[in-house]
């Protein structure tokens, strides 16, 4: 069975008003348009049209039987469209996840409460896909000395002076940890605005884009901790096609472009900075992986002729990608949901059953129908369970 669904964007205030509306070649509506979820989850379930007037988390426990469907899904595809940055942040691995919802719950927290860090009880791994010519990310932490170097070159201001100090501890997790606790978590509203300010005054070509990104999110969020932070990650730029993985434990954030995500289907989110939300410092601190590493770049493995799959080696999801050109099939693992991104892809089911998408429209497609072709028209998005 193929069948169509649809959504309405979220209306998030770092929501590109251009990008979505341009992808589905439509008038923009004026408002922010930051994400469209295509999924099950309860926070704004996709509608199925089939005539029941059913959204998909109705429609899967309905007919898991009869279309040989899970009740519910393990993972959320989603058009995700940043006209500004969004929060950096964490998310925790399935047993923190489990432990947390657990204390929280015993605690009796509403699980709408603003101090809430654990929605639900399961992990939150991601990846994104640039379909933006570029797409701005901060992922993860960057090489200490790298970052001493840039720091190095923020001068002498007697805040530089202390945070040069904290990043001076000879175990590089240990000097990131402190570093980022203290400047979430003890450091004033001066000594984070001294910081800034020297970051957006200085002038190195070795770190020219990191300083400029820097002088926007100090635009955006003024004299917030989270830009200190941002100076301690990963810039990536992704080229369009280009992927990374966030798995548990890593700090990231979107700044700009509009891409295709899939991740486990959670709420699960620890706040670091770049956000007027609440911030649970000794919890950001008890989940972040602060060992340095390069940008977590995902890269895909053929699947076919004109068919690749962006399998970040976990159990919920993997993303298939079948490109414009020729004919190509693709092997679905379970319940998949196909979006289309570019032209007009026709989609056609073992069955015989076909479907066509637009850039923005996605349908649902149940396992009996793999192996699923394309005919090459269009370029789609393919999300599945994970091998």
């Amino acid at each position: 069975m193929l069948v169509a669904i649809s959504n309405t964007p979220r209306d998030y205030a770092w929501g590109s008003p251009t990008l979505i509306a341009d992808l589905e070649g439509r008038e923009p509506t004026g408002a922010p348009e930051a994400e469209i979820w295509f999924g099950d989850h309860p926070g704004s379930p996709a509608e199925v049209h089939d005539g029941t007037e059913r959204t998909l988390d109705a429609w899967l426990p309905a007919t898991a039987r009869e279309h040989d469907v899970p009740a519910k899904l393990p993972y959320l595809l989603k058009l995700l469209a940043a006209g500004a940055p969004l929060s950096i942040q964490v998310h925790p691995s399935k047993e923190q996840a489990v432990e947390g919802f657990a204390r929280e719950e015993e605690a009796g927290v509403a699980r709408d409460a603003g101090s809430r860090n654990y929605k639900d009880d399961n992990h939150k791994p991601e990846v994104i896909v640039a379909l933006s010519d570029t797409f701005t990310a901060l992922a993860g932490l960057r090489d200490i000395a790298r970052t001493r170097a840039l720091v190095d070159a923020l001068g002498d201001a007697p805040a530089v002076t202390t945070l040069r100090a904290h990043l001076s501890v000879d175990d590089a997790s240990e000097a990131l940890r402190a570093t980022i606790g203290w400047l979430l978590g003890e450091a004033d509203a001066a000594e984070i605005a001294q910081i800034v300010d020297a970051a957006a005054s200085t002038d190195s070509a070795a770190f020219a884009a990191e300083l400029e990104l820097t002088r926007s999110l100090h635009t955006a969020y003024p004299a917030d901790p989270g830009i200190v932070v941002a100076l301690l990650m990963n810039l990536v730029t992704l080229r369009r096609g280009e992927a990374i993985f966030v798995p548990a434990g890593v700090l990231h954030a979107y700044v700009e472009g509009l891409g295709v995500e899939i991740m486990a289907a959670s709420d699960n989110v620890l706040r670091g900075g770049l956000t007027p939300k609440h911030i649970d410092v000794a919890e950001l601190l008890a989940l972040v992986d602060f060992r340095p590493a390069e940008p977590p770049y995902l890269r895909p493995t053929t699947a076919g002729e004109g068919a690749e799959v962006f399998a970040p080696g976990i159990a919920d999801f993997a993303l298939g990608h079948l490109v414009p050109g020729a004919s190509s099939q693709l092997d679905l693992r379970g319940v998949s949901i196909a979006l289309g991104v570019a032209g007009s892809a026709t989609l056609t089911g073992a069955s015989g059953e076909s479907v066509t998408l637009a850039p923005g429209q996605a349908a649902l497609v149940t396992p009996d129908e793999s192996p699923l072709t394309s005919d090459g028209a269009g370029e789609v998005f393919v999300a599945m369970p994970g091998a």
